[in-house]
């Protein structure tokens, strides 16, 4: 067990010195996003699913944020640079903001 607690603090020491500001925020919207999903998904099994279209829209667009999100991230990371020489971090911001709002457009179309 005092190896787990050496692994999770060591972690937890270089994410705070070496990530950068951004992707920080960035990981606080993955956290986020997780943690609305998981509310979704545990109040659907406690409550019901009665308007399946809304529980359904909900769960797929907290999933959907989700993964545009991760890859914001792997396009800003800078460690990254070599995988996408031609996106600029102001070009994936955009990406990421387009994608969203085509997804909301479609959930909301989804709903009814």
């Amino acid at each position: 067990m005092a190896k787990i607690g050496t692994v999770i603090s060591k972690f937890y020491n270089e994410y705070i010195s070496k990530t950068p500001k951004k992707l920080k925020v960035i990981d606080a919207y993955l956290l986020y996003i997780l943690l609305s999903g998981i509310v979704q998904f545990v109040y659907c099994l406690l409550v019901g699913t009665f308007p399946f279209n809304s529980f359904l829209s909900g769960f797929i667009c907290c999933v959907s944020s989700f993964v545009l999100a991760v890859c914001l991230r792997l396009q800003v990371n800078p460690e990254n640079k070599v995988h996408f020489a031609g996106i600029t971090p102001e070009r994936a911001y955009a990406d990421f903001v387009f994608a969203h709002l085509v997804l909301h457009l479609v959930v909301m179309n989804f709903i009814g």
